[in-house]
């Protein structure tokens, strides 16, 4: 590795830049350069960074070079993450960065049966150095009291916005009430909103900031935008997925009630879809997750909570039914297709009061976001929806939503 470019200006183990290299590490990335400093440093950090900027390796790292200096490292180290999919993937990071060094981590995760209980168990009671958990799972054991953390050291929160929507606050602070106040604490977040900073102030000790900005969406992702009045909505949605081919498709919503009503009201259409949120246990949201991966499933409706838990490749289609609140959330929908030099396709439905948010969604992208102007369902300009279709003009018939969508066109 290079000392000008390399991640051996760091100061970084051996053991640790031997992993990096095997692993195709070259070069920092953003975040890289600006957190492992400060966390090699000691310092509480609480950093904004979006997934897919590489904030995984840059507290996995110095983490990992921390933890081969200490002789007793058993259960030194805590990755609290959202779901079980970011679980596995954080551990098999830490598997990869750690090969040539003595360090172990384990995952704690929900869904499974009792032998999977059994196991992750035994591992906690058995010890590992690094343990990467979902709450709910995680305070599940601590609450037994068969074991403690009170030699841990440091204290890691990925996607902690994903874990306050998902429910997981109360969870979070049971577990912090539990560990060492002396300890180093890392807060990631794609988004900072008030509650985050609220979290933040109440468990991280003068911690130092890093604030990486959103990637713009990928050139190869077509972005539509369309004036649709909240009523017309499914009319407008059913004619987007019999007008446009796809192969796996992705709808968002603002709430999971709204998910819910509308994966039924998509079932009665003929639309074959399933439903992704909160609510499900980690089991359904697995058995969802390998059917939407395989094909066997065309159509995906869920919360924003699907937008980071979703490692999928090949989806070509992203729909917002809502205008997201925060224009980071709008990127991270949107970036789930167009993935991997693919392109994508990603349509939105904005009514008119949802017109201040796509201006600040414009003002984050960096450019004027143009009006899908043709309709593409039988909906028509009114005196009643005028003000939320926009430009209803174009001359191409109308076709009605009687289509098989499970058909998928290739």
């Amino acid at each position: 590795m290079s000392e000008e470019s390399g991640f051996d200006r760091f100061g970084l183990h051996p053991d640790v830049l031997d992993g990096l290299a095997a692993m195709g590490f070259k070069k920092p990335s953003p975040v890289q350069e600006q957190a492992i400093p400060l966390v090699l440093e000691g310092k509480d950090l609480i950093a904004c960074a979006q997934t897919g900027t590489g904030k995984t390796a840059a507290f996995v790292l110095p983490l990992i070079d921390h933890l081969i200096s200490h002789e007793k490292r058993h259960l030194s180290a805590l990755i609290l993450t959202p779901t079980r999919e970011l679980a596995l993937q954080i551990d098999q990071q830490i598997e990869g960065l750690s090969y040539y060094s003595p360090i172990s981590s384990i995952p704690i995760y929900g869904g499974g049966d009792g032998a999977l209980w059994d196991q992750q168990h035994k591992a906690l009671r058995q010890g590992a150095d690094l343990v990467v958990a979902t709450p709910g799972r995680l305070w599940s054991f601590m609450a037994t009291g068969n074991f403690n953390f009170d030699s841990l050291r440091y204290l890691v929160l990925d996607e902690a916005d994903r874990m306050l929507d998902m429910g997981f606050l109360e969870d979070i602070m049971r577990i912090v009430a539990r560990l060492p106040k002396d300890r180093q604490t890392l807060m990631f977040s794609a988004t900072m909103p008030d509650r985050i900073r609220q979290l933040a102030g109440s468990i991280l000790r003068d911690p130092a900031q890093v604030s990486i900005a959103v990637s713009r969406p990928a050139d190869k992702i077509e972005q539509m935008a369309f004036k649709v009045m909240d009523p017309h909505k499914l009319q407008v949605l059913t004619a987007l997925l019999a007008e446009f081919p796809f192969r796996s498709a992705l709808i968002f919503c603002s709430s999971k009630d709204k998910v819910k009503q509308l994966h039924q009201t998509l079932r009665k259409a003929g639309v074959m879809n399933e439903a992704f949120h909160s609510d499900l246990d980690q089991s359904a949201r697995e058995t969802l997750m390998r059917a939407f991966k395989a094909g066997r499933l065309p159509v995906l409706v869920g919360t924003d909570v699907l937008s980071r838990g979703i490692d999928v490749d090949n989806i070509d289609l992203v729909i917002n039914y809502d205008v997201p609140p925060d224009p980071e959330d709008y990127v991270h929908r949107i970036g789930r297709t167009g993935r991997a030099e693919r392109n994508g396709r990603s349509m939105t439905m904005v009514n008119p009061m949802d017109l201040r948010r796509w201006k600040r969604i414009e003002e984050l992208v960096g450019r004027s976001l143009p009006w899908t102007e043709r309709p593409l369902c039988g909906w028509t300009e009114s005196p009643a929806n005028s003000a939320g279709s926009g430009e209803n003009r174009g001359g191409r018939p109308h076709r009605k939503p009687g289509y098989r969508p499970n058909r998928t066109k290739k």
